[in-house]
């Protein structure tokens, strides 16, 4: 037995994960937290956008209520579940004509979006375009599928190839820059000319403060038909549900059915209890509006801290975020520079780098934290 085991083939390498992907960017932030968190008064963290603020009440009954689940759920979704989702995307965002079979409850918008390209038969020889500045994501669901990834936000640039998919991401993470409508619509119009499937981002559509953001499934954009559009949203900021993994797809009902499939096959599938309670959140528009008058005042004091500092805010007219680059007497700073003066404050903040080179002059300040760490930042910023 020793001699025949001997005599096997030897398996080729199997390709690891980690040399497809790019680095998880947080690593390297490493050192500058330990850094903030040496402070007297330990760490103001706006690094992430976490939510700190409680889960609204309702949305904890909901889940209290249904806590009784023996059965698997639907990969579907119930169908109470996914009405709660047309029905607050034609409330609050006016859209409207989306049928049941046009929505898809997530486990989380990041495992959704990192896994689409993959779920929709993308793979090598296909093409995957996303913001120039971007949530890091978008190109990690490219290299799982082994396609090409290109970031840019001139779709001219491209020439004559046709991507397979297009990201669009608005409002924006990191820079909170929303798209007008008519830009909107020229992207659609594009995409349809060339059979691109077209994807929008819209986790921060809630989250806004100097402008009014458009759903990609808006009439005024789409011109009534989803054909070719898939919008993604997700609780977790607008509700602070990021610890329930409550997101949804909706759009093209033959793009969504083809998630279906797929998704069916994996397993992949929302429980039970947190779709009662996704829908109680989507229902509910007060505490919307209460969690967003915490950030406005988190935002307004961060802003005119930073602003009085040397800081310039660019874009920023949505989202949880700040979009900051540091002044001094030789020009805009390196984001690394800046991230190690805030940190030597005790303030930890994502370096613009993280989300494409056109970043390398900024860093993302989230107004995430507790009203406590809030006004301790804006403290620390009045020290110099």
């Amino acid at each position: 037995m020793v001699e025949e085991v001997a005599q096997r083939p030897s398996r080729a390498p199997r390709t690891q994960v980690s040399t497809r992907l790019p680095d998880f960017p947080w690593d390297h932030l490493t050192q500058y937290a330990a850094q903030a968190r040496a402070h007297a008064d330990g760490i103001v963290d706006l690094s992430v956008g976490t939510p700190v603020d409680p889960t609204p009440q309702v949305v904890q009954q909901a889940l209290r209520d249904a806590a009784d689940s023996p059965g698997y759920p639907t990969t579907l979704g119930l169908p109470a579940t996914r009405q709660a989702c047309l029905d607050w995307l034609s409330r609050r965002h006016g859209v409207t004509g989306l049928g049941l079979d046009q929505v898809l409850p997530v486990v989380g918008s990041k495992e959704l979006i990192g896994s689409m390209p993959v779920h929709l038969g993308l793979g090598p020889g296909d093409l995957i375009v996303y913001p120039e500045l971007a949530y890091p994501t978008y190109e990690v669901g490219a290299a799982l599928a082994g396609a090409r990834a290109v970031a840019t936000d001139s779709l001219t640039s491209l020439g004559p190839e046709v991507p397979a998919l297009l990201w669009l991401n608005s409002p924006s993470n990191p820079t909170g820059r929303v798209l007008p409508v008519e830009h909107l619509r020229k992207v659609v119009d594009w995409c349809r000319q060339r059979g691109t499937i077209l994807v929008s981002d819209e986790c921060y559509l809630e989250c806004a403060w100097e402008s009014s953001p458009v759903s990609v499934l808006h009439p005024d954009v789409c011109g009534g038909s989803t054909e070719g559009i898939l919008s993604v949203h997700s609780l977790s900021k607008r509700s602070n549900l990021a610890g329930y993994r409550c997101a949804f797809v909706a759009g093209d009902p033959a793009l969504v059915g083809e998630l279906l499939a797929v998704r069916k096959n994996l397993g992949l599938m929302m429980p039970g209890p947190q779709q009662r309670a996704m829908a109680a959140a989507l229902d509910d528009d007060e505490h919307v509006a209460e969690q967003h008058a915490r950030y406005a005042a988190r935002r307004t004091a961060l802003r005119s801290a930073l602003e009085d500092v040397g800081f310039h805010i660019d874009h920023s007219e949505a989202s949880l975020y700040l979009w900051a680059r540091r002044q001094t007497e030789a020009g805009d700073e390196d984001c690394w520079d800046t991230v190690s003066w805030l940190a030597e404050r005790g303030i930890l903040v994502a370096p613009g780098a993280f989300y494409g080179a056109a970043g390398a002059r900024h860093v993302r300040v989230a107004f995430t934290a507790t009203d406590e760490r809030v006004a301790a930042a804006v403290s620390r910023l009045g020290r110099g």
